[in-house]
C-alpha cells in the first residue's frame, strides 16, 4: 500500500491568523527561536497496490478543484510515500 500526500498552505501574501496565534503562544511559553508560523492542511490518499499515473493525475485534479481554494491557498506538494504498516 502507498499513500499520496497532498500539502496545501495559505498563499504567502495572505495573513495566517491561526499561525500568528500559535506563534504568540510559543513566545508566551518562552520559545523565541521562531519568527513565523504558518498552518496548512495535509491530505493522505491511501492506494491499494502501486500508485499509477492515473492516481497522481486524479490527486492533482482533486487538490486543485476540491481540496484547496485557489483564491487563498496554494497546493505546495503532491508526493508518494510508503505506508508505515
Amino acid at each position: 500500500m502507498a499513500i499520496i500526500v497532498i500539502e496545501v498552505m495559505p498563499k504567502k501574501e495572505l495573513l495566517d491568523p491561526a499561525g500568528k496565534a500559535v506563534l504568540g503562544s510559543l513566545r508566551r511559553s518562552g520559545v523565541e527561536s521562531f519568527s513565523q508560523v504558518r498552518i496548512g492542511k495535509r491530505f493522505e490518499l491511501h492506494v491499494e497496490g502501486e500508485v499509477t499515473k492515473t492516481h497522481l493525475e486524479q490527486a492533482q485534479t482533486m487538490a486543485d478543484d476540491l481540496l484547496s481554494n485557489g483564491v487563498i491557498e496554494d497546493v505546495i506538494d503532491i508526493r508518494v510515500v510508503d505506508s508505515p504498516a
